[in-house]
């Protein structure tokens, strides 16, 4: 590949009442990376997911997501590139009730324009993919935490796009069961997927193989970077 898959250039973000959530970030990750954005509460590390994935725009600077500007598209070409592009899995799963998991999958392929009979095919093989193959018509009550959470990352690739974003996918997981799913974001890592992930865990940061720390809204530390950038970064 000639792009990387995110690239962000001088990136800001200032909420109204003047809150600078991001100040001046600049970033590349790679085709295929495994990626921890780690740091505190107030980091900035959850508007910098948000705003990788398309969901808050930005106040400042240039984002490029698999060589599209983010700026240049309309929200419907936006919808486009997420629906296509970015599988998202978020804390605390957002399944819907008495739903079964097959459809609850399925249901994040709507935006796709796959017919019915295909957005269930697919949604049926990657649950088969996450170890949930015999859980596909069990409703979300029916599921501990850490299969729910492997429901949600079976709509997130689903429609097996090259990036996806993970925010806090272990939060509200025991250690066990999180470190299924840390587990499985590696398999699925090693089978050609970019998968970023936010998270405030140090530990399960530093068993990646790329971290990049946040705090005040700045990167103050990459471990891709060299030494004499990294020190500068922190300043």
């Amino acid at each position: 590949m000639t792009h990387p898959m995110i690239s962000l250039r001088n990136v800001s973000r200032t909420y109204p009442g003047g809150v600078t959530a991001l100040a001046g970030v600049s970033l590349d990750i790679a085709h295929g990376e495994l990626v921890a954005i780690v740091g505190p509460s107030g980091s900035g590390k959850s508007t910098m997911l948000n705003t990788i994935g398309t969901l808050d725009r930005p106040t400042g600077g240039t984002v490029r997501i698999d060589g599209y500007d983010v700026a240049e598209l309309s929200d419907s070409q936006l919808s486009a590139l997420r629906a296509t592009r970015i599988g998202f899995v978020f804390q605390h799963f957002h399944l819907a009730a008495k739903v079964p998991a097959v459809d609850n999958v399925a249901d994040g392929l709507l935006y796709t324009g796959m017919r019915k009979a295909e957005r269930r095919r697919r949604a049926a093989a990657a649950l088969k993919r996450v170890g949930l193959g015999h859980r596909l018509d069990h409703e979300p009550h029916e599921l501990s935490g850490g299969e729910r959470q492997r429901v949600a990352i079976a709509r997130a690739v689903a429609g097996e796009p090259p990036l996806v974003l993970a925010d806090e996918p272990t939060g509200a997981l025991d250690s066990a069961s999180g470190a299924g799913v840390m587990e499985l974001l590696r398999e699925l890592n090693a089978a050609g997927t970019t998968i970023v992930i936010i998270t405030h865990d140090r530990e399960i940061a530093a068993g990646l193989p790329r971290q990049v720390h946040m705090r005040d809204g700045r990167i103050t530390a990459d471990s891709a970077a060299p030494r004499e950038l990294a020190s500068e970064a922190a300043r």
